[in-house]
């Protein structure tokens, strides 16, 4: 009897404890938690050079399994983060408006989760014109550069005349074309 009394106390907890499954319970709902918005990197945010100049070089970022470009924005000296890449421009460089188009910039890009050692992909140059010439090799990720930005305020435009010229005349004078000059004596006259 003891045993019949033991199995039919086993069968009411199973019943007790399927049917307190079987109701719904309250789930706890995880807590979101949003991390302030990071502000986007400047070029204030940049290391000056030897010169006092800070650089910021804009690049262009690619994900080759979303297929979304995105810009990124490296301050000369402080890494940023594309995906598991980190960036590091140490210099770039835009040439003068008045001459061909060219920007270039030296970058060191390391590749590694946070918490992993991460792993050197690419250190050199990256043309803007040419960015096949010196292209970052990775499975994931395509990295070229844009442009480069500077705090240094762009260069004047020079004056069309100098100043220690005076401007010239409102009416400048109509030079009158020579007069025609007569064919020499016994010239037979040309014929169209």
């Amino acid at each position: 009897m003891r045993g019949v009394a033991f199995v039919s106390a086993v069968a009411a907890v199973a019943c007790a404890w399927g049917a307190a499954m079987a109701a719904p319970q309250p789930r706890p709902q995880p807590q979101v938690i949003t991390p302030a918005p990071a502000r986007a990197p400047e070029v204030t945010d940049a290391v000056p050079d030897a010169r006092g100049v800070k650089r910021m070089v804009i690049l262009r970022g690619l994900d080759k399994i979303t297929g979304r470009a995105i810009d990124v924005a490296a301050p000369s000296g402080v890494p940023v983060r594309f995906g598991s890449l980190t960036i590091t421009a140490r210099y770039c460089y835009t040439v003068p408006p008045e001459e061909p188009p060219e920007t270039n910039a030296f970058l060191q890009i390391d590749d590694g989760r946070p918490g992993e050692t991460p792993k050197r992909v690419f250190s050199g140059w990256m043309f803007a014109s040419t960015p096949a010439l010196s292209a970052l090799e990775h499975p994931v990720y395509d990295v070229w550069v844009i442009t480069c930005r500077t705090d240094q305020p762009a260069p004047e435009e020079k004056a069309a005349f100098p100043a220690d010229l005076p401007p010239p005349p409102a009416n400048p004078p109509v030079e009158r074309p020579p007069p025609a000059a007569a064919p020499p004596p016994g010239a037979a006259p040309l014929r169209p």
